[in-house]
């Protein structure tokens, strides 16, 4: 199957191409769902990275995605890192204060503003972040081991149209 016999959202399929409908409510099976499936998959690659990554008392899965955005300079404070992570800032918060208590990172508030606390991590933090990456391409080599080169670009454009599709739903704010 080629790129243009998948589905696409209204504004990018061709006006001589009609609209499927995958899923009918009479036959609806949840387990054969995409959103059931990409869950799925999203919690056994957290359970392999969780079992790789985590030593007693060492970051958690939810926990590596900051540390990582800390360590290449993604984000600098409770609000950037929020941003970067797709959390709010109370949950960023709560996660800080974890990774704080495992002496990852720490706050330290601004010398130019003292309203911003920066956040930065310790020697252990970095340590911890470097090991990330190795982590997820292990992980996700390993989920990908009976793919060749051309499904994974192929998999990947289909989980991008997805993701498209799902956004423009969102701004749409779900009104059809």
């Amino acid at each position: 199957m080629s790129d243009t016999d998948t589905p696409q959202s209204e504004a990018s399929r061709p006006a001589d191409r009609p609209r499927v409908d995958f899923y009918r409510p009479e036959t609806y099976k949840a387990e054969e769902s995409v959103g059931y499936l990409m869950r799925r998959i999203v919690s056994a690659v957290a359970q392999s990275v969780e079992t790789r990554l985590c030593e007693p008392g060492g970051p958690t899965y939810p926990q590596w995605l900051p540390l990582y955005k800390l360590h290449v300079g993604a984000a600098t404070t409770v609000a950037e890192l929020a941003r970067a992570c797709e959390l709010d800032t109370g949950a960023m918060t709560r996660l800080l204060d974890r990774l704080e208590v495992k002496g990852l990172c720490r706050r330290v508030r601004s010398l130019e503003d003292r309203r911003v606390v920066n956040i930065e991590l310790t020697d252990e933090g970095r340590a911890a972040a470097k090991e990330v990456p190795h982590v997820l391409c292990r992980v996700q080599n390993e989920l990908l081991s009976d793919f060749n080169p051309q499904e994974w670009e192929q998999l990947k454009g289909y989980l991008r149209r997805i993701l498209d599709n799902a956004q423009a739903l969102a701004a749409r704010g779900d009104k059809e």
